[in-house]
């Protein structure tokens, strides 16, 4: 039972949600079997104290009595529990949703021929909708459903004067714009990763509508807008600005999943930018991750993923913010997951000794973490062998070139991370008995370098040459 659909969804439920769920079982209109909620009050003792579930033998002596065990009533108990679990969530989501809950109200009332308390209903809907906060793709496609039935109900009661055609027109211009931008933006940053390509519709009509209409007042419009030109025209400058300023001033007009998404399409751009040679766009990096990680975008349920503390901090130390990035690394140590935290702790600490030139309190971080992320295993044997060669230290980077090579060899799976790493394994033994002296083998090594297209490290190589 414990890798069941349903202890894995229960597992997510708080404590709150549990004792609420506890009388929506017993709740005569949803459930009116007494085995449902006496199998929730089993697996509640487990949810509580974070034991295994019970086995469903456990289980059906505890529900059923004496008797042959019968697998097909305990699963038929489980199943009924999930779909009770399942329906408790949507009851929660749509209660929760006060304008939709109003909405659906209204055409309730509608249906039953009560005017009166059909307009209410929609007049407190409208009311609810306009006290939110948000003002994103799904406010405005709500707004427009609202107004619908508004206008609706006023045909229905062949109330003329109520009738308004054309503010539902411009509400259903604005949530598809946004709603066609919006959907733009995320299906140009997917195809930039999955080597796909899509056919966008109607967008060029919806492009020259935003631009000439007026749309672009609305701050969700204007930001997609804009996001929309930088993907497709990243020369011109201005429409990232745009972008960048609109999102910094305009963020609580979305959701928190939304500013996380926006963050990490926005760095994504940044990353691919400064990879194609524009190099200004490190700065714009950092200022994502600097501003995101200051308003808790990139928290996940309390979480930091690994790779936003590993990439935060690359940004970081390539500026030269290095008091910024130590801030960093010790406030969010204890937001990662345990099983990676003592590993990108000190790896990164190792870098940012690194970066200050203390070369030996760099090596003390890296050798005394065991690194089972293989990934992070291959960047610090890489800051390893950087230490030995600007220390000098020779004899013991070529057995640590030796041991590099090896590991390397053995893992069959890094892809074409394996032929970076070994080229720059290559390139590094190849320094290591170049005859400094000799102008014209280090020009002919540098050109090697330079002209070999995959190689770890390649800045570094050709700085040390």
């Amino acid at each position: 039972m414990e890798n069941s659909r349903l202890f894995r969804l229960l597992r997510t439920f708080n404590s709150g949600e549990l004792r609420h769920f506890k009388k929506f079982l017993r709740t005569p209109f949803f459930n009116q079997r007494s085995e449902v909620p006496a199998l929730f009050d089993l697996l509640e003792k487990s949810l509580k104290t974070g034991r295994p579930a019970p086995a469903k033998n456990e289980a059906w002596r505890r529900l059923f009595g004496a008797g042959d065990y019968d697998d097909h009533r305990v699963r038929l108990a489980m199943s009924q529990l999930y779909k009770l679990a399942t329906q408790f969530l949507a009851v929660q989501d749509f209660l929760a949703d006060a304008p939709a809950f109003q909405r659906r109200a209204a055409r309730a009332f509608q249906t039953r021929r009560l005017p009166d308390l059909a307009q209410t209903a929609l007049s407190e809907a409208a009311a609810a909708q306009e006290k939110l906060p948000l003002r994103n793709p799904d406010f405005f496609e709500e707004q427009y459903r609202i107004t619908l039935d508004q206008n609706r109900f006023a045909v229905a009661e062949q109330n003329t004067e109520a009738i308004d055609f054309q503010q539902l027109s411009r509400q259903l211009d604005q949530t598809f714009l946004i709603q066609k931008l919006w959907q733009a933006c995320y299906m140009l940053s997917h195809q930039a990763v999955a080597n796909t390509r899509y056919d966008f519709g109607l967008l060029d009509a919806t492009l020259e509508f935003a631009a000439r209409s007026g749309a672009l007042d609305t701050p969700a419009a204007a930001l997609y807008f804009h996001c929309y030109h930088a993907l497709t025209h990243p020369e011109e400058h201005r429409h990232f600005q745009q972008f960048k300023t609109l999102l910094f001033h305009h963020d609580r007009l979305f959701s928190v999943e939304e500013r996380r998404d926006l963050f990490i399409l926005a760095i994504n751009f940044c990353i691919r930018q400064y990879n194609a040679g524009s190099h200004d766009y490190l700065r714009e990096q950092f200022d994502f991750y600097r501003t995101g990680l200051e308003r808790q975008y990139f928290l996940s349920d309390g979480v930091l993923s690994r790779y936003t503390y590993l990439n935060a901090a690359t940004s970081g130390m390539a500026l030269q913010e290095l008091d910024w990035t130590e801030h960093f690394i010790q406030s969010y140590r204890d937001y990662l997951a345990e099983a990676h935290r003592e590993s990108l702790f000190s790896f990164n600490l190792a870098r940012l000794e690194y970066q200050r030139r203390a070369h030996g309190a760099a090596l003390q971080l890296l050798q005394k973490t065991d690194y089972k992320d293989l990934p992070l295993n291959l960047a610090a044997k890489t800051l390893q062998l950087k230490i030995y060669y600007e220390l000098g230290e020779y004899d013991l980077l070529e057995s640590h070139l030796k041991a590099f090579g090896a590991f390397i060899r053995r893992k069959k799976m890094l892809g074409y991370h394996r032929t970076n790493y070994l080229n720059t394994v290559l390139f590094a033994q190849k320094m290591l008995e170049l005859n400094r002296y000799d102008k014209n083998a280090v020009a002919a090594l540098r050109r090697e370098v330079e002209e070999t297209a995959a190689v770890a490290e390649k800045e570094w190589l050709l700085g040390m040459l």
